[in-house]
């Protein structure tokens, strides 16, 4: 359970703050609280270490709940005894001559015991479990705390790899059966097709492999397939876009809008008998990112049409781990057409 040099100073900074308030306004004297804490400090950064690198780890991570109960129960009273004779050979003898020096000496009849007899006072052996418990149980609180916030991200990142990796083969799929299907018809246009096909795939496979990319690009991504789309339908599809031109700095994550793109063309323009229509509208207002896409539907659904619902799934989950609470994703499939619209708040770098 490895982490930065920076969190462990954190932890043992706020130790030394915690600590220095407790001990000395129990002894009147910051200075003299300050001193206490350096000599006690390694037995605090001991127990912390044992609890974080070896009970959590090899325990209760492991769902072993009885037997963390059982060590840290053991490892209670063995860490106060080890304060108390800590306390007992060096920091009360300190906080005596300290006492002495300034000027105010105190009765201190325990510090006469014999070292057995002290270590066994009740008293004072409360409060040795009481300091030794309240720091470090903090920090680890806080450790806990950190350690799921990062293990929480590092879910979220490990999905969104995956949905990511779902998408580039679904788009590469489409974008071969369309390279196929103008093959077959020997059409002049194919190379055109590949070449843009490969600018398209440059950028899938290279540029989006960020958390958030220029919309600017995104954008660009979107017309190339748009304009290989078109080179394949020519004048048999009606398709109207209007995306605004004032994009500034903003970024998205990739690959948002492509999908509702891909659907409209495979399962609106590919498969209508008659003339098929697909518009597709992008508009930037205030940083809000509004894109509706409409296409056209046959009047016979193909069985395979509910495949483009791969697609949409996969858009979701990808907007509710990148954008929560700042997307809005509705679809509408009528019996002549189907709608799509998505709004993203976007940022600025």
């Amino acid at each position: 359970m490895k982490y930065p040099l920076l969190q462990q100073t954190f932890y043992w900074l706020l130790s030394f703050i915690l600590l220095t308030i407790i001990y000395g306004t129990a002894y009147g004297s910051y200075v003299l609280g300050a001193e206490v804490i350096l000599l006690h400090l390694p037995i605090h950064m001991g127990y912390f270490y044992l609890i974080t690198q070896w009970v959590l780890p090899q325990f209760f991570f492991k769902e072993k709940y009885i037997q963390t109960f059982l060590v840290i129960l053991l490892l209670i009273p063995t860490i106060a005894i080890l304060y108390r004779l800590t306390e007992i050979f060096i920091s009360n003898p300190l906080v005596y001559k300290y006492y002495h020096d300034h000027g105010n000496p105190i009765e201190w009849s325990s510090l006469q015991l014999p070292w057995h007899q002290q270590l066994t006072q009740p008293t004072d052996f409360a409060n040795a479990l009481e300091r030794t418990n309240t720091v470090v149980w903090i920090c680890v609180t806080i450790r806990l705390f950190i350690l799921w916030q990062e293990r929480k991200q590092s879910i979220l990142q490990a999905e969104l790899n995956f949905l990511k990796g779902q998408l580039h083969p679904h788009f590469l799929f489409n974008s071969l059966n369309n390279l196929y299907a103008l093959s077959l018809e020997q059409s002049p246009q194919t190379p055109d097709i590949i070449l843009g096909l490969s600018h398209m795939l440059r950028y899938v496979l290279y540029d989006c492999t960020a958390e958030k990319v220029p919309l600017k690009k995104d954008v660009e991504a979107l017309i190339n397939y748009i304009e290989l789309e078109k080179l394949r339908y020519e004048d048999r599809l009606e398709l109207n876009v209007n995306i605004n031109p004032k994009i500034g700095e903003e970024e998205i994550a990739p690959l948002l809008m492509l999908p509702l793109v891909e659907n409209a063309f495979k399962h609106g323009a590919a498969e209508a008998t008659d003339t098929p229509w697909i518009n597709i509208e992008l508009h930037l207002n205030n940083k809000e990112l509004t894109f509706k896409v409409s296409n056209s539907k046959p009047d016979q659904v193909h069985p395979t049409n509910h495949k483009g619902e791969i697609g949409l799934l996969n858009l979701r989950k990808r907007l509710v781990l990148l954008y929560p609470g700042q997307h809005t994703f509705e679809y509408y499939d009528e019996s002549d057409c189907f709608i799509a619209e998505l709004t993203v708040q976007l940022e600025k770098p």
